[in-house]
């Protein structure tokens, strides 16, 4: 089996369960982003050469702890008793990803995390699983901004691969990955600009300029996520975190755009409430 065909039919698969999941039912999802968080923090912690179970009991704890009153109440309307603490480690999580940002651009190395490794599951993979999770019960028909964002986010990957191996002359960030171009950037950029239109069209859930907002978010800080994964493997002197996805690598190689990007998608979601 041709490589390319490999590629394909792995991802048509994993498009076809998140979607499948995300309609289906809020517990297959929930099943589904569980296993999806272990086998993340499994290859992470590979490639932090750390082993710590506090973060899968964690992930399991936060999820029930996050989800209870859909659980109890089978409430679409998240109370403040979990909006609050929620948006507190959203706001935590936001600070440890802008470190990483921070370290991404003017450190070859890690050194505030260095000695910390577990906080970096504990405040990057764990609650980027939790917000993926949680966006889809926010409000009445949100599975739709869910899945809208993980196609944004396909589609920013797509055409910033397409784009850059066409025309892509200038790197955008070479000493962290040397085949990221400036102009895949903005070919993937422009073409989930694109999709979010489309997407506007066919779900006016949100508006215009939401979906917007939206194809920025999943861009920018989807580029981000892989640029900043992409340092960790080079650190960890690998080429993909794991093999369970034939074509792609590990999980965390297929996530790590909507990782980054969901504690960022979810924060809008809650300004864009409140404005409201």
């Amino acid at each position: 089996m041709s490589e390319i065909l490999k590629r394909s039919l792995t991802g048509a698969l994993y498009v076809i369960i998140i979607i499948s999941s995300a309609f289906l039912s809020h517990y297959l999802l929930l099943i589904f982003f569980t296993i999806v968080g272990f086998i993340c923090l499994k290859e992470f912690q590979t490639l932090l050469k750390f082993k710590n179970l506090i973060s899968y009991v964690s992930l399991v704890i936060l999820l029930y702890y996050f989800h209870q009153f859909y659980f109890f109440e089978k409430d679409t309307h998240i109370p403040n008793s979990v909006l609050i603490p929620l948006f507190a480690y959203a706001m935590m999580t936001l600070l440890v990803k802008i470190f990483l940002l921070k370290d991404l651009f003017t450190l070859n190395e890690i050194p505030i995390f260095e000695g910390k490794k577990h906080l970096l599951t504990l405040f990057y993979i764990v609650p980027s699983i939790i917000f993926l999770t949680i966006i889809p019960v926010y409000d009445k028909d949100f599975e739709y901004v869910l899945v809208g964002t993980f196609v944004l986010i396909w589609v920013n990957d797509s055409f910033a691969y397409l784009v850059g191996k066409n025309f892509g002359k200038h790197k955008l960030l070479e000493r962290i990955s040397p085949k990221k171009t400036v102009e895949g950037f903005i070919g993937g950029a422009l073409a989930s600009i694109l999709a979010s239109f489309i997407i506007y069209y066919y779900i006016a859930i949100l508006p215009w300029w939401a979906w917007f907002v939206l194809a920025i978010i999943a861009s920018v800080f989807g580029t981000l996520g892989d640029l900043v994964q992409s340092k960790f493997k080079r650190k960890a002197d690998v080429k993909d975190s794991g093999k369970i996805m034939p074509g792609h690598g590990g999980v965390f190689d297929r996530m790590d755009s909507i990782l980054f990007s969901s504690t960022f998608v979810f924060v809008f979601i809650l300004i864009l409430d409140y404005v409201s």
